[in-house]
């Protein structure tokens, strides 16, 4: 059931989480996975620590980058075949890619997570983290997989998507993509984010987009300003990069069609582009979309009238409505759209989130009442199906 909140709302305010913890600005590698996991588990622990973080144990293991193993040996020149790195997205944690972990891991993929930097810890650590960071951590966690699996794919939700294809442009041994809400296109306005560091020295407020409460231990709900301004130099790299080289790898991607995070078009475009014959689109949508290749695009209505979801969301495409955090009835509810010029509707929105509608947070899904943020896919298990036969496909 849904965690009660405070009804005291907290104002805007920076506070010790929105400094940085000096534990968290790059990429630290390490000689092998299993000291990676180690030392980023010292790392989170310490972090949580001085933030005086309660429950630290499930804080710190749900942020934790992880590995699993399939129950089948069947390599021929490494132990397993295939073997897949999944990359979360900007301000959020490997929590997010658990449900997509288990389901690779019974499709007899090695899977392993990795945490970006900056991430997992406070949200000041992003303060002044650059997206050849992340990158970095990507390209680590790719040459541990590839001594485990004879097949490399990546999959990415949002910003680790587009890791995921700035990865696959420079490395030859990724051999498909899992795409979920690519960023791949973004505000243009994100262009300018760095000119706040001419005045935000006077002002330090000036650093952030969205000054939250942050209730969520697996997700940042307060922006950094640098978080736009990385994602899109990162964006406009790997936009270099395609323009140069067709992509030919098979790709499997989902969006929404309604989605305020990133430019969804962007992936249909990508996808029309797309050379492989197995590449797959799963569109989520009140009305299908646009493709010139319909062959390969899949399109679900996002509507689910019975469970009050009016539309499907960036945030809602890589976790099952069982997920306990952020599921059907888990105890966590994205309501920051609200915060702080609508205390009255974020205090129903929290408090009361099964008399509330779900969707993107549309200026249209907004007028149709109090409205928390979809965070799991209710069509999650048709998603994995669909995930399923494009599998087959691959040689």
């Amino acid at each position: 059931m849904h965690a009660a909140t405070p009804i005291d709302i907290p104002p805007p305010h920076l506070a010790e989480r929105h400094k940085a913890s000096v534990l968290n600005s790059g990429f630290k590698s390490a000689v092998n996975f299993a000291d990676y996991l180690l030392d980023t588990e010292q790392m989170l622990r310490l972090a949580h620590q001085r933030l005086g973080s309660s429950d630290i144990d499930t804080v710190v293991a749900g942020n934790m980058p992880f590995r699993l193993y399939p129950a089948n040996n069947d390599g021929k020149t490494h132990a397993y075949r295939r073997g897949i790195l999944l990359t979360h997205g900007l301000t959020d944690s490997p929590y997010f890619m658990r449900d997509l972990g288990a389901y690779f891991q019974a499709q007899d993929f090695v899977v392993m997570a990795v945490l970006l930097p900056g991430h997992g810890t406070q949200p000041g650590d992003l303060l002044d983290i650059s997206w050849q960071e992340w990158a970095k951590a990507v390209a680590f966690g790719a040459d541990c997989l590839t001594q485990e699996v004879d097949e490399l794919y990546m999959g990415g939700l949002s910003t680790g998507a587009t890791l995921s294809l700035y990865q696959s442009q420079l490395d030859e041994r990724v051999r498909g993509l899992f795409l979920y809400s690519p960023a791949l296109q973004i505000s243009s306005r994100a262009a300018y984010a760095k000119l706040h560091k001419l005045y935000s020295w006077m002002s330090p407020t000036a650093k952030w987009l969205n000054i939250q409460p942050d209730y969520d231990v697996y997700k940042y709900e307060s922006f950094p300003k640098n978080g736009a301004a990385q994602m899109y130099e990162l964006t406009q790299k790997v936009q270099a990069m395609q323009d140069q080289h067709a992509l030919a790898l098979p790709i499997f991607a989902v969006a929404s069609g309604d989605d305020t995070t990133v430019q969804s078009l962007a992936t249909l475009d990508l996808m029309d582009a797309a050379v492989h014959p197995a590449s797959r689109l799963l569109w989520y949508s009140n009305t299908a979309p646009k493709l010139q290749n319909v062959s390969r695009l899949l399109w679900v209505d996002s509507a689910v009238p019975e469970q009050r979801i009016l539309s499907s969301a960036h945030t809602a495409i890589v976790l099952s409505e069982s997920d306990p955090h952020y599921g059907r009835n888990g105890d966590y509810s994205n309501c920051a759209h609200y915060y702080p010029h609508e205390p009255e509707k974020y205090i129903v929105c929290r408090t009361r989130p099964t008399e509330v509608t779900q969707g993107e947070i549309t200026a249209e899904n907004l007028q149709s009442g109090i409205m928390r943020r979809l965070m799991y896919n209710p069509n999650f298990a048709g998603m994995t199906a669909s995930m399923t036969d494009f599998i087959l496909t691959l040689k």
